[in-house]
């Protein structure tokens, strides 16, 4: 299993309104685009499952085309794609095929021709939480996932070809993390994929062409490395004038691999036991983790504060920009929810405190800001977006939190997110809308108790807390679109986690601990009809109003 990082959980930073249905799918042709050796003129995307179903309310059409353009995850102009290929020159189609079988329900086969007339065709899969990865690559079956820099060679399947291609690799100074042939059979074209954990010099294509059993050679740079504020390397830091300072600043590799294997935190319990034998907050812990995890693999993590301290930011904006400019969702089901319920906390009539009226007005515009492709930062999810800020910055607002208190409250909730989805999942196609919200919630309640000054286990009682509260929530997203009943969920789930600090700060254990009640919860997932794991097949999908709301969506 890939070690998570606090990236993974909070995070990626994207334009919604779906990591799967949007991120996922902009990286699928982010990473055809790297496989092309010029621009691209012509891509048609032929869209199976979930896809071919919703691709349109999801905006995955224009995230194709402007990861086919090479535009990031996080890019403003995803939205305007369409306009973006006109003037690129760049003609584009969508072919639905809601009918052929495919190994997974959110795949993509895309064809481009490039301007030498050359036409690469691949097939995708977009696996959850914005991640993504190659299955078919001309039609020979690979697997790329970019969440390493790869080296995409083909060639004839011949003796010596991978021995030279290790060879070039090992000149050029590359560690090889993984490597891996692909052949339809011996003898005739293969593909050989290798991935590292440095980035791959351009240079290194020209003597990896000299051997004439080799067609051509592509570099695929992580797609992840574009995140905002991507982690130094030991050398960058040290040309940037900056040295690491405190826990693991001056580990080796070797040294940082062996102190990882010792701090990979597999439950709540041994999180809790390590924080409370060193005197840490669950924040240091995962830190402390996040050091050892990215020094083992040649970087200085310095910056993670700093990618948090982003993460702050682009949830702010993500607030602030529908309550003071509405705007209708991709789907047209919500917009100006936001602006409502801030007028309505701001007069004599409201039924809430402060902190709870600003949470659920937060937690609302995140989502009409995702569902109308604006920029946020999913956590754990896009569709469960707006607990963590909800909660978040309506205790800052109202309880004079810094922003460095929030760094480490959301270095918190990461802690929880990377235990709930190593033993659990935060997925609503797995697990029910209680993966995704009920996650967040258990996420956003743990990181509001340490904001007030709770112990590492009163964190994790308000995390199970948060998760028992929630049980049981299925995933039935109107018309397949993350905007209702997920607006207004996200709003439950702030309060929720609110609920479950408040409860957890006044001295009341959680009966069943976290670990427990993680199992629990994804035991409940795992027994829920596939009519309410996200197909919109089932509860509030298939009622006669969200049916004339979305007709095609119920068949």
């Amino acid at each position: 299993m890939k070690a998570l990082g606090i990236r993974d959980i909070i995070g990626p930073v994207m334009i919604g309104p779906s990591s799967s249905h949007t991120a996922g799918a902009l990286r699928i042709a982010l990473m055809t685009r790297h496989m092309l050796a010029t621009r691209p003129v012509e891509v048609t995307f032929t869209l199976y499952g979930s896809f071919a179903h919703t691709y349109r309310g999801h905006g995955t059409d224009r995230a194709l085309v402007g990861g086919i353009l090479g535009f990031p995850p996080d890019d403003d102009r995803i939205p305007d794609s369409f306009s973006a290929a006109q003037e690129a020159g760049l003609a584009y189609a969508f072919v639905p095929d809601p009918d052929t079988h495919t190994d997974h329900p959110n795949t993509v086969d895309v064809r481009v021709v490039d301007s030498n007339d050359d036409v690469i065709e691949v097939r995708g899969e977009s696996i959850g939480g914005g991640a993504a990865q190659i299955v078919r690559l001309n039609g020979i079956d690979v697997l790329l996932t970019g969440e390493y820099c790869s080296l995409v060679v083909k060639q004839r399947d011949v003796r010596g070809v991978l021995s030279h291609i290790a060879r070039c690799m090992a000149d050029f100074g590359v560690n090889i993390a993984t490597a891996r042939l692909f052949r339809e059979a011996r003898g005739e074209v293969a593909y050989t994929v290798m991935e590292s954990d440095d980035r791959i010099p351009p240079e290194i294509i020209g003597a990896i062409e000299a051997n004439p059993s080799i067609y051509d050679a592509r570099i695929i740079q992580s797609d992840r490395s574009e995140n905002a504020a991507p982690p130094m390397t030991q050398e960058e830091a040290h040309r940037r004038g900056y040295e690491p300072t405190g826990f693991g600043a001056d580990l080796a590799e070797e040294q940082a691999a062996d102190l990882f294997e010792a701090i990979d935190f597999k439950s709540g319990a041994e999180m809790q036991d390590y924080c409370e034998r060193n005197g840490l907050a669950l924040s240091d812990a995962i830190c402390r983790r996040e050091r050892c995890l990215l020094a083992s693999q040649g970087f200085a993590v310095d910056d993670t504060r700093h990618y948090l301290d982003h993460v702050i930011e682009v949830m702010r904006e993500s607030v602030r920009e529908p309550i003071e400019n509405p705007k209708r969702s991709m789907g047209g089901l919500i917009g100006g929810e936001a602006a409502k319920l801030n007028a309505y906390a701001n007069s004599a009539k409201t039924l809430v405190g402060p902190t709870l009226a600003d949470a659920t007005t937060f937690s609302i515009a995140v989502l009409e800001t995702n569902a109308a492709m604006g920029r946020i930062a999913a956590a754990p999810t896009a569709g469960s977006s707006g607990v963590i800020p909800g909660v978040l910055l309506s205790l800052q607002k109202n309880h004079g939190f810094t922003d460095e208190e929030l760094n480490k409250a959301l270095a918190n909730a990461a802690a929880i997110g990377m235990l709930i989805t190593r033993n659990a999942t935060v997925a609503g196609a797995e697990g029910g809308c209680q993966a995704e919200i009920g996650a967040a919630s258990a996420m956003a309640a743990s990181a509001a108790v340490q904001l007030m000054g709770g112990t590492p286990k009163q964190c994790l009682d308000a995390a199970a807390t948060a998760i028992a509260g929630l049980l049981g929530l299925v995933c039935d997203p109107i018309g397949g679109l993350v905007e209702a009943p997920c607006q207004k969920r996200n709003a439950t789930g702030a309060a929720n986690a609110l609920v479950a600090a408040q409860i957890t700060l006044a001295g009341n254990e959680a009966l069943v601990d976290f670990d427990e009640t993680v199992g629990a919860m994804y035991a409940v997932g795992r027994a829920l009809p596939a009519e309410l794991r996200e197909t919109a097949l089932g509860g509030m999908a298939a009622t006669p109003r969200a049916c004339a709301l979305c007709p095609r969506a119920c068949g």
